[in-house]
């Protein structure tokens, strides 16, 4: 049995997110792990909230409430609308456990003791208003490379590019705003990425399958202006992983915390090994999928981020682990995806401007979102969210060829031969022109899915239900039954034997839909199909099925431009 580990980047926890957040990494490595299953996979599926940093801090400080009560409460609605949009986590951890204390304080020390961690006198922006130090993320500005003015003094998330507090343009306090700002010397640890350049360099080009978009950007951090820079680790906050080496103090660093970068990913280890204790299981059950040494070296450990994560797993993560010395699982594929923008411009919190995941949820049900959603993720290049092309979407792909087909055979058998699957009649050259057309299908969608393709994918599965509306206009057995009941007979049931393989099909993008399908079929242990021509003749004369009610309703004109003018922003 193959054995696959799935993880997803980490949400950070100040806040709701909107639907580019879901789409970037979440919805699609929800798509692969429900495939993998299917095939008979054994999956380890991963995320967790990303707590500890500036986001937090700044959050709960909004909020009005203690850090810690404020992560707990937000994970807690993470955790919930997760659910909502159908994620199936084996776990969704928190960064702030004690599992990734611990492991992030081991593999410190074990870098320390490599030589690969250094103390540096530095200096950093201190803010005379707020009385502190700001750690880079506190710092706003405009990119010296871009010119886009909400650059972070650690990455400008526009193009990428790796900035220190110090680089950026007419710089401000993220906490009030302020521009009383000066620069003091202060003492952090640093990784030394530097050393592990060569190293990374050559993993990287040994990955030859791994997408452009990933690739591209690790060796543009590695090789732009004067290659991989090494890294602060720590940082002048409250909230955060205790610097130490291992269990032992680390003189020096008093009153420092870890670097959310730093300890971030490998939440992705401890939060398999918070599965485990949840499980009351042992540690051999969650390094079987970490450590080589116990069993991890025939895993296939696929990550799925957006483009702004790809440096820190193709080189920050690595370093971390490959810098140990230790047998850690390294990752074997890296699925980056471009940005989902909002109607002509940016999705963007703080102006309201967009569709945020529980907003989502409240208009309609998860499998409208998740099915225009993974039918546009943004894989080559950046997609648009439009409301014309959603209700496009919804009305064209779901209502139009899903629903009505499912509605239209169900109500037609239940009226001309009731509420089972009819007998009499043969299959012909028309059943099997469709049985090859699907086996075609069927063949390219699970390429596409298991090349992680999943707009290729979503085109694949829409074709193959796109093959059953056409059968079934062209077998017409409203037409039929009126001359010949034995062909209408044979005709229907191919077309209800049709409803479970299309729900086995397309429960990794609508699992609520391919529920309601198999339940009105009472078909629910219907496996992913291996014989096309087998899988159409499940369903014997004489079984059984129910009439659905209407899978997906049409969204009108008039509920288009509703919803539309009230995500335009304030």
């Amino acid at each position: 049995m193959t054995r696959t580990l799935i993880t997803s980047a980490l949400p950070y926890i100040n806040g709701i997110k909107h639907l580019g957040n879901l789409v970037g990494s979440q919805l699609p490595s929800d798509v692969y792990a429900r495939f993998c299953r299917a095939r008979g996979d054994e999956v380890m599926f991963i995320c967790a909230t990303d707590e500890h940093g500036t986001p937090a801090e700044l959050a709960a400080a909004k909020a009005g409430k203690p850090v810690a009560e404020y992560c707990a409460e937000m994970h807690k609605v993470q955790s919930d609308l997760a659910t909502g949009f159908r994620l199936s986590f084996d776990h969704f951890g928190r960064s702030s456990s004690p599992q990734n204390h611990q492991l992030t304080q081991h593999l410190a020390g074990k870098l320390a003791e490599a030589g690969l961690i250094s103390e540096v006198s530095e200096k950093q922006v201190y803010s005379n208003t707020d009385g502190r130090f700001l750690p880079d993320r506190y710092i706003e500005g405009t990119c010296p490379n871009c010119g886009y003015d909400g650059a972070r003094g650690d990455q400008c998330e526009n193009c990428t590019k790796q900035l220190s507090p110090t680089d950026l343009i007419d710089p401000r306090s993220a906490i009030s705003g302020s521009t009383d700002l000066e620069v003091r010397e202060t003492k952090h640890l640093f990784l030394r990425q530097s050393k592990l350049r060569d190293q990374l360099d050559s993993w990287i080009d040994r990955q030859a399958g791994w997408p452009v978009l990933t690739t591209s950007i690790a060796k543009k951090w590695l090789h732009d202006g004067d290659g991989l820079r090494d890294r602060g680790i720590t940082r002048d906050l409250d909230w955060g992983i205790p610097v130490k080496r291992g269990d032992a103090d680390w003189p020096g660093m008093e009153g420092k915390v870890f670097y959310v970068w730093f300890d971030a990913p490998i939440e992705y280890i401890a939060a398999t090994a918070e599965w485990a204790e949840a499980n009351e299981l042992d540690e051999a059950a969650w390094q079987r999928w970490w450590r080589t040494d116990k069993g991890a070296d025939d895993v296939r450990y696929v990550q799925f981020m957006g483009k702004d994560n790809v440096p820190f797993h193709t080189l920050s993560f690595p370093a971390t682990i490959m810098g140990s010395g230790e047998p850690w699982k390294l990752v074997d594929y890296v699925k980056s995806f471009n940005y989902l923008n909002y109607d002509g411009g940016q999705f963007s919190t703080s102006k309201g401007r967009g569709v945020f995941m529980d907003q989502a949820l409240d208009i309609l049900p998860s499998d409208y979102w998740r099915w225009w959603l993974l039918s546009h993720v943004p894989e080559s290049s950046d997609s648009e969210f439009t409301w014309e092309s959603f209700q496009r979407g919804v009305n064209k792909d779901l209502a139009d060829v899903l629903g009505n087909f499912v509605s239209r055979i169900t109500k037609f058998c239940r009226s001309k031969f009731g509420e089972e699957v009819p007998e009499g009649g043969d299959y012909g050259a028309a059943e099997e022109a469709v049985i090859a057309e699907i086996s075609t299908s069927l063949a390219a969608y699970e390429t596409h899915l298991q090349d992680i393709e999943i707009r290729k994918a979503s085109a694949e599965l829409r074709a193959i239900w796109a093959a059953g509306n056409e059968y079934l206009q062209a077998a017409a057995p409203w037409v039929a039954f009126k001359t010949d009941p034995e062909a209408a007979a044979a005709s229907v049931r191919f077309a209800l034997n049709l409803i479970p393989l299309y729900a086995a099909l397309s429960e990794p993008f609508i699992p609520d839909a391919a529920a309601t399908m198999l339940e009105a079929m009472n078909a629910k242990d219907t496996p992913w199909p291996t014989d096309i021509t087998a899988a159409l003749s499940t369903l014997k004369a004489g079984h059984a099925f129910s009439v659905p009610d209407v899978m997906f309703a049409k969204i009108t004109d008039d509920a288009r431009d509703e919803m539309e003018a009230r995500f335009t922003g304030r």
